[in-house]
């Protein structure tokens, strides 16, 4: 007779279809609330698990594509690109810039008229790691705003924004310089709420004139230009799994 506590067996399907490169796991568990993931002839569930190449794992009723090479490619996003595969409205996307013929996703998103630093890969356990809240990852925004930004308005970003979701973490910021009429402060957040950055200037009553990540997680946008990529190094790659826990 089997013991409650016994440990189950396999892994869960979140992990086993993020390591097939089909999403990221936060993505993936969507899939399987849409009905969209069956196990072994019947829908799965968000807590199930099974066993690569002995269970029967299908997406949209299909089989899982095999494992591909891991890919991580540092893109430099220009404005005017949504970040997603995809577009019913017919806008470019961000994969539109990337080698064709490869499943790849990107870590996080950034909104259509903002440009800067992209991770695009098919690497799911680290996409994961790195979305987590509780790594609290770095995300280096430069934000220019009109007019002359006051020490308070800025004191009032580090302190925390309240926002219709909440209060936000504490950032850091600070004015980097002037760019004509504007002020360009460079701002320091570890979340990734949506369209994050441009709502806490809002709550401040600056008006953002131009917004770029200018790095993510240790990595920056030296030596690229808008539009163009690079394969992360090996270094980059060990750095950011060590900064994933992974």
């Amino acid at each position: 007779m089997q013991e409650n506590n016994a440990p189950a067996k396999g892994e869960r399907l979140q992990k086993i279809l993020a390591a097939r490169g089909v999403a990221s796991r936060r993505a993936v568990e969507q899939m399987i609330l849409d009905g969209r993931i069956s196990l072994n002839g019947r829908i799965a569930g968000l807590g199930d698990r099974a066993i690569p190449g002995q269970d029967e794992i299908l997406l949209d009723g299909q089989p899982l594509p095999e494992v591909s090479k891991l890919r991580h490619i540092l893109l430099y996003k220009p404005a005017g690109y949504i970040t997603s595969a995809s577009d019913p409205r017919g806008r470019r996307t961000v994969l539109d810039l990337l080698p064709q013929g490869e499943r790849l996703y990107p870590v996080g998103r950034l909104d259509y008229a903002t440009s800067g630093l992209l991770l695009v890969t098919n690497d799911g356990e680290l996409t994961n790691a790195l979305l987590h809240p509780r790594q609290e990852v770095d995300k280096i925004y430069h934000c220019a705003v009109r007019g002359r930004v006051a020490v308070d308005k800025l004191q009032r970003l580090e302190e925390g924004i309240l926002l219709s979701d909440g209060m936000t973490a504490p950032a850091r910021a600070r004015l980097l310089r002037m760019d004509g009429a504007n002020s360009v402060i460079r701002l320091v957040i570890h979340e990734g709420r949506n369209r994050q950055v441009r709502r806490m200037m809002a709550a401040c009553g600056l008006e953002v004139v131009w917004l770029q990540r200018a790095g993510f997680a240790g990595l920056t946008l030296q030596g690229l230009r808008p539009g163009q990529w690079r394969d992360l190094t090996a270094d980059e790659l060990q750095a950011l799994r060590r900064l994933g826990g992974i």
